[in-house]
C-alpha cells in the first residue's frame, strides 16, 4: 500500500545539537513540485533506514541514544519494538527511500507520537510540510485523535513547519520543544 502527496514549500532538515553547520541544501534539491509517497514499514525492514543513516551526525539527530553505526537489531529490539508502533518510509517519484518516520503510541491509544523523522539531504527544502501531512494522515488511520512530537529548539525550519501546520508548543526543556496538534 502506498500513499502519495505533492510536496510543498518549507524545509525539513533538523538542526544539530550545540554548535553546528547544517548540511547545505544539495544543488539537486527538489522544490515544491515533487510528489512523495509512503510505504509502511511492515514487516519491519530496516535495511533502507540503515542505508539512509550512514552519517553519525544524522543518526544522532534521528535518535541520540542509538549506536553508530546503525544497528538494525538494536532498532528492532529497542526503538521500534512496541507492537502498536508503526513506521513508514518516504519515497521519491522513482520509489526510492528518501525519508523515514515512526508513529509510536503516546499517552493513551488516541495519541500518536511522531518520532525518528529523517529526510535525505537532497529532499530537504521542500518535503517538511508533505511529510508532516502524511504523518498526520497515517496517525488518523491508526485511530489517533492527536499527534505529539519533540523538536530541537534550535531547529527553526522544523519548528516553522510544525507551527504552520497548527502544532501548539506545550513546553521547552533541555533544548527540546514538545508540540501537539489535535487531528480533525
Amino acid at each position: 500500500m502506498f500513499f502519495a502527496v505533492a510536496c510543498c514549500e518549507g524545509r525539513a532538515s533538523r538542526a544539530r545539537r550545540g554548535a553546528h553547520t547544517p548540511k547545505p541544501k544539495s544543488p539537486n534539491a527538489r522544490g515544491p513540485d515533487v510528489t512523495l509517497s509512503l510505504r509502511p514499514n511492515d514487516p519491519l525492514d530496516l535495511e533502507p533506514l540503515s542505508s539512509l543513516l550512514t552519517d553519525a551526525a544524522d543518526l544522532s539527530l534521528v535518535n541520540p541514544s542509538a549506536k553508530h553505526p546503525f544497528d538494525p537489531l538494536e532498532w528492532m529490539e529497542k526503538w521500534l519494538a512496541e507492537p502498536d508502533d508503526a513506521s513508514f518510509y518516504v519515497l521519491d517519484e522513482a520509489g526510492q527511500e528518501v525519508g523515514f518516520f515512526a508513529l509510536r503510541v503516546g499517552v493513551g491509544p488516541e495519541v500518536r507520537h511522531l518520532t525518528y523523522v529523517y529526510i535525505a539531504p537532497e529532499m530537504r527544502g521542500g518535503a517538511g510540510h508533505a511529510v508532516t501531512a502524511m504523518a498526520e494522515d497515517m496517525a488518523r488511520r491508526l485511530g489517533a485523535r492527536s499527534l505529539s512530537l519533540k523538536v530541537e529548539t534550535d531547529n527553526a525550519p522544523a519548528l516553522s513547519v510544525y507551527q504552520s501546520a497548527g502544532y501548539e508548543e506545550l513546553s521547552r526543556r533541555s533544548g527540546m520543544a514538545t508540540m501537539r496538534r489535535d487531528l480533525d
